[in-house]
């Protein structure tokens, strides 16, 4: 059983990336695994925003990514880039807060036109955050699904199992990185 932190960047209550995210943990969940979901527009706005490292909220959720083997990521794309509330949280992680983790970005957007947005601007950000081993990461356009809630319906079923294998890719790894830490 591994330990899997999902980070649910939206800044909106019902969002795509909640229903992302809970479709995610419910998978992961089946397959034995410990998962906790931050999801950060619930952590308090002030000690984002004032970069309050002693926070409650926010020493806890690091703590989450701290103990977490792997992060799954799940953010809309903004302006070719991640939402101001993802990045605030990202930003109080330590420098090297995602190194020896697995990481598995995952991105929404209207168009394709942003497909791009995961190499230009979550992979530097993750690459400064220490992150070394990660899964291809996912971009998933609106059409491609329906959400009411945390209840996701897949228009496309290629990105539903674009997603599938991801997490078969995450869970692959962590399964090989738990042998080689029996050795």
């Amino acid at each position: 059983m591994s330990n899997i932190v999902i980070i649910s960047g939206s800044p909106t209550t019902l969002s795509r990336s909640s229903a992302i995210s809970a479709f995610l943990e419910s998978i992961l969940i089946k397959e034995g695994n410990q998962v906790s979901t931050i999801t950060v527009r619930n952590l308090p706005p002030e000690d984002l925003i004032y970069a309050n490292f002693n926070s409650p909220a926010i020493q806890q959720a690091k703590l989450l990514v701290e103990q977490a083997e792997a992060v799954i990521i799940v953010s809309p794309v903004y302006k070719a880039s991640y939402p101001g509330v993802l990045k605030t949280f990202l930003d109080l992680l330590p420098e090297k807060g995602l190194e020896g983790k697995i990481v598995f970005p995952v991105a929404t957007g209207g168009t394709y036109a942003h497909l791009l947005s995961l190499e230009y601007s979550f992979k530097p950000l993750l690459s400064v955050l220490g992150a070394r081993e990660s899964v291809e990461s996912v971009y998933m356009v609106d059409s491609q699904f329906t959400y009411s809630g945390k209840e996701i319906t897949f228009v496309d079923s290629e990105i539903e199992q674009r997603l599938k294998s991801a997490i078969g890719q995450l869970l692959g790894r962590l399964q090989r990185k738990e042998l080689q830490e029996i050795r």
